[in-house]
């Protein structure tokens, strides 16, 4: 199936980080970085709509020496969104990294800073990877190299954990579950609240003893790293890992294969696996729960069924360098996809995307319920006692 999709250029602006506030509004997080690019780091905040075009409305130029903004989170309200920029190269050594940084856009589209608090430690090579909210929107979760902090919101109160095996590179929560994937494995934690007395000031977040889920087998005896943790959005039953594997000594990196995984969460099993050729640098899933995005090394942009893994459309050379970023809108009707190639692309998804093999997916399920209440039914009627 084909999609309407229109490149746009961002002049010295490559694009590192995404948020939709609102079904039109997006915010755009890039620059050049703490290196002395010439290139400045910016929040840009865009108006996009049906017809794929792109608006320019606001932005905020970062300090001098500051880092890109490298990873964001709208609030599930969308009044505000949280996005990691690291401070200047000296604060960070002073242990002054005001990494975690949160921002509203007011009524007459001005992109306004709230408040910011230090969530890593002095290794100036470490920054927010990881930015992600419950979907109450009651905590959220930032990470970096080793160290991870659950926040509470607005607050921004933090519990700290130190993780000794492999680095974070996602979060995803659900219910009181938070899973957070290293390199190496799943960590599921249980976050146990507690409330002072009878109005919440704070909740008591404990991040012990978590449940370790190792990395799947791979076909032919492939060796791999996470590189992606999400829940489906409307089950805590189907979890999303992505694994891209290593290249054997001395290939050449476009080698590299990526395996999509889908999980039974509740036993933690796998379930379904689709690979990839390519290494992938970029994915989500669409509010509605029907379609998973995903952006290769191949520079190619593609979407996926959520619920059969079936590939769906494909847009080759979607970017000059693989895409950084992939967001869909709220409505899950517009998908942007940006990367350090100056560019963003808006793709609309087509009408009825997906919907016969997620219609096949449906009624294989109902036919396993008929066969299996009809067995059950024919062993009653055999002993008698229907």
């Amino acid at each position: 199936m084909r999609a309407r999709h229109t490149a746009h250029s961002t002049p010295t602006f490559p694009v590192y980080s995404a948020a939709f506030l609102s079904p039109e509004e997006v915010i755009l997080g890039g620059g050049g970085g703490a290196s002395k690019t010439g290139i400045k780091n910016k929040l840009r905040l865009y108006h996009v709509d049906e017809y794929l075009t792109l608006k320019f409305t606001d932005e905020l130029q970062l300090e001098v020496g500051e880092d890109a903004p490298m990873s964001m989170a709208p609030h599930p309200s969308g009044s505000s969104f949280v996005c990691g920029i690291n401070s200047t190269a000296e604060k960070v050594e002073k242990g002054e990294n005001l990494n975690c940084r949160m921002f509203t856009v007011s009524d007459d589209d001005k992109i306004k800073f709230v408040s910011s608090v230090g969530t890593l430690g002095k290794d100036p090579d470490d920054f927010q990877k990881v930015t992600v909210f419950s979907p109450d929107g009651a905590y959220l979760a930032v990470a970096g190299g080793n160290e991870l902090s659950v926040l509470t919101f607005p607050e921004l109160v933090s519990t700290k954990t130190h993780i000794d095996q492999g680095e974070i590179y996602d979060a995803a929560f659900m219910g009181t579950t938070l899973v957070v994937a290293t390199t190496v494995n799943l960590l599921v934690y249980n976050l146990l609240g507690s409330e002072k007395g009878k109005e919440k000031e704070s909740s008591v977040l404990k991040l012990e003893n978590p449940t370790v889920i190792e990395r799947p087998k791979l076909p032919g005896g492939e060796t791999g790293t996470f590189r992606v943790a999400r829940y489906h959005p409307h089950s805590s039953r189907i979890f999303y890992t992505v694994i891209n594997t290593t290249p054997p000594r001395g290939a050449k990196p476009t080698q590299r294969k990526a395996y999509l995984i889908r999980w039974n969460a509740d036993q933690w099993k796998t379930e379904r696996v689709q690979v990839g050729v390519k290494g992938l640098t970029a994915f989500d899933v669409s509010d509605n729960g029907k379609w998973i995005a995903y952006g290769s090394s191949d520079c190619s942009v593609g979407l996926l069924d959520a619920f059969t893994l079936a590939p769906l459309l494909s847009i080759l050379k979607s970017h000059e360098f693989p895409p950084t970023v992939l967001k869909f809108n709220p409505t899950s009707r517009l998908l942007i996809s940006g990367s350090a190639d100056n560019t963003v692309r808006l793709i609309a998804i087509p009408d009825g995307l997906g919907d016969s093999s997620s219609w096949s997916y449906g009624l294989m399920i109902i036919l396993a319920l008929f066969f299996v209440l009809f067995a059950i039914a024919s062993q009653l009627l055999m002993r008698g006692t229907i």
